[in-house]
């Protein structure tokens, strides 16, 4: 069993900046890629940053230049750092994890964190 606990959600106004965690745990051999997706009301799953073990990365186009994903493989962490923010960027907040663990290969996901935008 994996398991993802984010933190690091709330409410900020726009221009503000926030930060989200998320820690991956269990029987875990490796982790591929890490993300983070985003779900606002009435809208699809749409992804937001991803990060693979080497360090290479992959944005959204709204988030592009103001959002930036890193991940600390020792600690099986994966953070998105949000600046600039935008009400448009009220959501919530999934991590993922593409995970090699004793089970077979697959991605897990958090249970979401709410980013709230605004005034």
């Amino acid at each position: 069993q994996v398991q993802l606990v984010e933190s690091g959600g709330g409410l900020v106004q726009p221009g503000g900046s926030l930060r989200l965690s998320c820690a991956a745990s269990g029987s875990i051999f490796s982790i591929n890629s890490m993300g983070w997706y985003r779900q606002a009301p009435g809208k699809q799953r749409e992804l937001v940053a991803i990060i693979i073990p080497g360090g290479s990365t992959n944005y959204g186009d709204s988030v592009k230049g103001r959002f930036t994903i890193s991940r600390d493989n020792a600690k099986n962490t994966v953070y998105l750092q949000m600046n600039s923010l935008k009400p448009e960027d009220t959501a919530v907040y999934y991590c993922s994890a593409d995970v090699t663990s004793t089970l077979p290969r697959r991605v897990w996901w958090g249970q979401g964190t709410q980013v709230t935008v605004s005034s």
